[in-house]
């Protein structure tokens, strides 16, 4: 095939297509496309954004949970490791995942836990106010 040939053929690339004619005496609602709506009324989504924080006494439990207790530790042991400020004391510890370890038992660790319920809202825990089980402690065997 030459080049002769190739050019000849329309691929439709290089024009944009072409605009609708508008004919005259026709108007258009722009304001008003929907006709569906009622103007004033107000439409519910299930946005996050939209969710209610629960007010008053929590309905969900005090305990940490195991799957918290490691995203915790997990996320403040990155942060130390990017070298956040340290909450507590150190005494020779340079792991990253003991310090945060350290800063849970002494409540330290300045997170604040969303537990999401059934009906789209949510409740804020601190993670000073949680009861925190190691349980570690049990495997082992100690207090």
């Amino acid at each position: 095939m030459a080049d002769d040939d190739y050019n000849e053929i329309d691929m439709g690339y290089e024009d944009e297509p072409p605009e609708p004619e508008i004919e005259e005496g026709v108007e258009e609602d722009v304001e008003n496309n929907n006709t569906d709506e009622i103007p004033g009324e107000t439409i519910e989504t299930d946005d996050k954004e939209e969710q209610e924080q629960v007010e008053g006494p929590h309905k969900t439990s005090k305990f940490m949970t195991k799957y918290e207790r490691a995203r915790i530790l997990g996320t403040r042991a990155l942060q130390i490791s990017m070298n956040a400020p340290v909450m507590v004391e150190l005494e020779g510890e340079t792991d990253p995942l003991e310090i945060a370890m350290k800063e849970l038992r002494e409540r330290k660790i300045p997170f604040t836990i969303r537990r999401y319920l059934p009906d789209g809202s949510y409740e804020d825990w601190g993670v000073d106010e949680l009861i925190v089980e190691d349980s570690w402690k049990r495997q082992v065997g100690g207090d």
